[in-house]
């Protein structure tokens, strides 16, 4: 028993926008169970003081690439190893494809899903066998919606760099999976479900709330947390047999 407990406190987990929102909930998860945590967002939002000397904040922007390998370079510096690399960071925005020009459509790709795509292959060049890839996606990776067909493309993208990702990754037994959340009443999706072309349409939580009743078989939308425990099952050992699936988080919305 002491020795587990060990092993996974010295288990080391990077979070790229584990400080607010889906990633504080996984962040919080993964120190839980014992993981020291490195966290890559564009603010520290006062870390320390939730966590600690659990979790470390390193200034990053997702949408370039050397900032997923000074993300992990640190943590082979620091601690010698990197057991999970999570891509979380990313954005939701409701706008018509009439609406949609060079510069939105670029930044949202390039956060959404090269900012993924970086995160990979950065954690592939320093991984070793038993680790793993999780891709924080969505269920619109897996379904189109009015006026959001910028973001459905980045999340399909991300399913699908998933799934080739888990065949290449495959033989040095490396894992890579994909959790699909469906709306959770975080900070980020409120504001964007208060723009003009939002669901919404200036009022969040009713549109919130007429959706869980019209959707969702157990009547309640998920949890931060709650996303943050099915990444760490996924990153266990007891999902050893388990990758290439992009698994919903979505309280029964979307059955398959």
């Amino acid at each position: 028993m002491y020795d587990h407990l060990i092993m996974k406190e010295n288990k080391i987990a990077i979070v790229t926008g584990g400080n607010r929102g889906i990633g504080l909930g996984i962040t919080k998860s993964f120190i839980d169970e014992g993981y020291k945590v490195i966290v890559g967002a564009r603010k520290d939002r006062k870390l320390k003081d939730i966590f600690g000397e659990k979790v470390f904040f390193v200034k990053t922007d997702v949408r370039e690439e050397k900032a997923h390998h000074t993300l992990v370079n640190i943590a082979i510096k620091k601690f010698g190893r990197l057991d999970v690399y999570i891509n979380n960071a990313g954005y939701s925005f409701w706008k018509p494809i009439s609406e949609i020009n060079e510069e939105f459509l670029g930044d949202l790709l390039d956060t959404n899903l090269k900012g993924t795509f970086w995160g990979c292959k950065a954690a592939a060049s320093v991984m070793k066998s038993k680790a793993s890839i999780i891709n924080v996606s969505s269920i619109a990776g897996k379904r189109g919606s009015s006026n959001n067909s910028a973001y459905v493309a980045s999340k399909f993208g991300v399913n699908g760099l998933t799934q080739s990702l888990a065949k290449e990754l495959g033989p040095r037994n490396i894992r890579v999976n994909a959790v699909c959340p469906v709306l959770i009443a975080t900070e980020g999706l409120i504001e964007a479900l208060e723009l003009e072309y939002a669901p919404g349409r200036g009022d969040p939580n009713t549109f919130i709330s007429n959706f869980t009743k019209s959707n969702s078989a157990l009547l309640r939308m998920p949890t931060e947390l709650e996303v943050g425990q099915t990444c760490l099952y996924l990153a266990s050992d007891n999902a050893s047999a388990i990758t290439g699936q992009c698994i919903n988080v979505d309280c029964g919305v979307l059955p398959q």
